[in-house]
């Protein structure tokens, strides 16, 4: 049997390399914020509960477009598809430019979502738990809709990847 160190490096750096081993999906998180497009993308997104049906998604806490997101009544949750990957760089770029040329549509509810997407969720927030230099955000799904023959956009290793045959 293998036995691992007990004095392991724990340092910001060395989690992030090795919590990047755990491949994921990247979801755009939008709300229409006093008229205009407010989102950003994130790579914790998963599902929590079918009863009452709740997904999660971690936010950092010094997010700056955070504050202005949890002011909606309604959020959208698109998971990005394996095409998405500048779209979700644009996502953590400058505010005025996040979403030139991205085919978005919403909800009366101030829901947006990202037209050509794998699946899309209409939430609002259900709680949120502090955890460490991150707050969960647990939210409260009211509808959903999924294209079956797209392939989602994937985090790993610090990059984007998408599915290969």
């Amino acid at each position: 049997m293998t036995t691992f160190a007990t004095n392991q490096d724990l340092s910001a750096s060395a989690l992030r390399e090795v919590f990047g081993a755990f491949p994921s999906g990247v979801v755009a998180l939008i709300a229409d914020i006093d008229g205009a497009p407010v989102g950003l993308a994130a790579s914790s997104f998963t599902s929590v509960s079918l009863d009452p049906p709740l997904v999660s998604i971690s936010i950092a806490n010094g997010s700056k477009t955070w504050p202005d997101l949890r002011r909606a009544s309604r959020l959208g949750v698109t998971v990005l598809a394996g095409h998405h990957a500048e779209f979700a760089r644009q996502l953590a770029g400058p505010v005025e430019k996040r979403f030139d040329d991205i085919p978005l549509a919403s909800t009366d509810t101030s829901a947006v979502y990202v037209r050509d997407g794998v699946a899309h969720f209409e939430t609002s927030i259900h709680s949120e738990l502090p955890a460490g230099d991150h707050t969960i955000i647990l939210l409260r799904v009211h509808s959903r809709s999924a294209l079956a023959s797209a392939e989602p956009l994937l985090f790993h290793r610090s990059g984007f990847r998408q599915f290969s045959a």
